[in-house]
């Protein structure tokens, strides 16, 4: 892993620890905890990391084989255009995230949990900061007639409620969401990193394989609270019971698929050669790893419940029960499952078709709202986010709103950003900085 180590210029890399100061006040606890629960890791670096054996020429799309870009007007404009959205997209949902997970952190009840989720955020902190990096490094005025500080400032001005993708809009509401987010949301973002690590513009193609290798972790840190979870819900013994999780998989999956984007898009991007994959296949794959996610802690919870079998006994039960047998008292609908794809969905093809958790199709409104909602936490439903789309659904189904205006609808909330809070009129980016 020999990645080169730059930093932001001083007012940009003061901006984002101004931002954190206020947004990630947990921050410092992380240097304290490191030495513990992460020994053989190198100390966390507040920096941008690029790799240096990232290809030379374009991997994918129309222009396949020429050189990559270096910087964004070499690339086609259009293409431009679609990248410094990609970026400006990353870098909301890395500090989205952060906000989140700030919440309910204190909430962790085990102090591995709560060091581990530290780290995520950290880490996060750290692509928002690569983010930048890609922002202030290069010329965009061929892009975009606004400056690189605005654009540093609007991200920075973001606040839960006012990000690009609604999947960081959402409040949690116990510490289960940061588990179930990370095992579900940051999923997503591996992929989206994978695709973007063939990018036709080199520095963001570049950005991508130590922000993988982060990202695994984040993984890590959503699946083995996980397991350890079902097994404690197994035995009699835990907090967390398999319908809370159950619930919270409703709560997140829907909006992980629709990170993806349209179902039917994507191909853009390909052709650009700014991902190596459309949208569908790419959520195909998602989808698809996230069932083997589901197995392994499926039959982690069969195995707990019969302690004493032989693991190849134990493993054979869950074979029987995962194909809709009761044995031994343990039936199909103990074990977690992914709801149908067009469950509760606001954006992408589904968009509010009234599709059940199994597949089932609903012609009363009125039944299909009640019906999501008693898949769905009992204190997310109490949000204005579930509010809103229980208003839209309605109104969608009724004719009293075309299904493009109910799509692009996001839940007006009090807190939607602004300047940094010390002061009024104060912005995050202090100094006036070069393009």
């Amino acid at each position: 892993m020999n990645d080169e180590i730059r930093a932001l210029p001083k007012a940009y890399h003061e901006a984002i620890e101004h931002w954190q100061r206020h947004n990630f006040p947990d921050y410092p606890k992380l240097a304290e905890e490191w030495d513990r629960f992460f020994p053989k890791d190198e100390p966390f670096c507040l920096c941008a990391k690029i790799a240096t054996d990232t290809p030379d020429d374009i991997e994918v799309g129309d222009h396949r084989g020429e050189r990559k870009a270096l910087v964004p007007k070499e690339l086609p404009p259009e293409a431009a255009q679609h990248l410094l959205m990609q970026i400006k997209a990353q870098a909301s949902t890395e500090f989205g995230s952060i906000q989140q997970h700030q919440g309910t952190l204190a909430r962790a009840q085990e102090p591995q949990d709560h060091a581990w989720a530290l780290r995520v955020m950290a880490e996060e902190l750290r692509h928002g900061y690569q983010m930048v990096h890609l922002l202030t490094s290069a010329d965009w005025s061929p892009v975009t007639d606004t400056k690189a500080a605005d654009m540093v400032e609007e991200i920075l001005s973001m606040q839960t409620g006012s990000h690009v993708l609604a999947a960081f809009n959402l409040e949690y509401d116990s510490f289960l969401d940061n588990v179930v987010f990370a095992a579900f949301i940051d999923r997503v973002g591996k992929y989206q990193l994978t695709m973007q690590k063939i990018s036709a513009y080199r520095p963001y193609a570049s950005s991508m394989p130590p922000m993988l290798r982060e990202e695994a972790f984040h993984l890590a840190a959503g699946v083995i609270p996980l397991r350890r979870w079902v097994e404690a819900a197994a035995r009699g013994d835990g907090y967390i019971s398999m319908g809370d999780i159950q619930r919270a998989i409703a709560k997140w999956f829907g909006r992980g698929l629709e990170m993806f984007g349209d179902e039917r898009g994507g191909q853009t991007n390909v052709k650009f050669g700014l991902k190596d994959m459309a949208n569908r296949e790419a959520q195909d794959m998602y989808v698809d790893e996230l069932q083997r996610m589901l197995d392994d802690l499926n039959e982690r919870y069969v195995r707990a419940r019969f302690p004493n079998l032989p693991r190849d006994e134990a493993e054979a039960r869950f074979a029987r029960v995962r194909a809709g047998e009761t044995v031994e008292g343990v039936g199909p609908d103990e074990l977690l499952r992914l709801p149908d794809r067009r469950f509760f969905r606001r954006r992408g093809e589904p968009a509010y078709q009234m599709v059940g958790a199994h597949g089932e199709s609903f012609t009363d409104v009125e039944r299909y709202v009640a019906h999501v909602l008693a898949y769905l936490p009992e204190a997310y439903r109490a949000s204005i986010d579930v509010k809103h789309w229980a208003d839209l659904q309605r109104k969608v189904a009724r004719g009293e709103m075309p299904l493009k205006e109910a799509i692009s609808s996001m839940p007006r909330l009090a807190r939607v950003g602004g300047a940094c809070p010390c002061a009024k009129s104060v912005r995050w980016v202090m100094e006036s900085t070069p393009n």
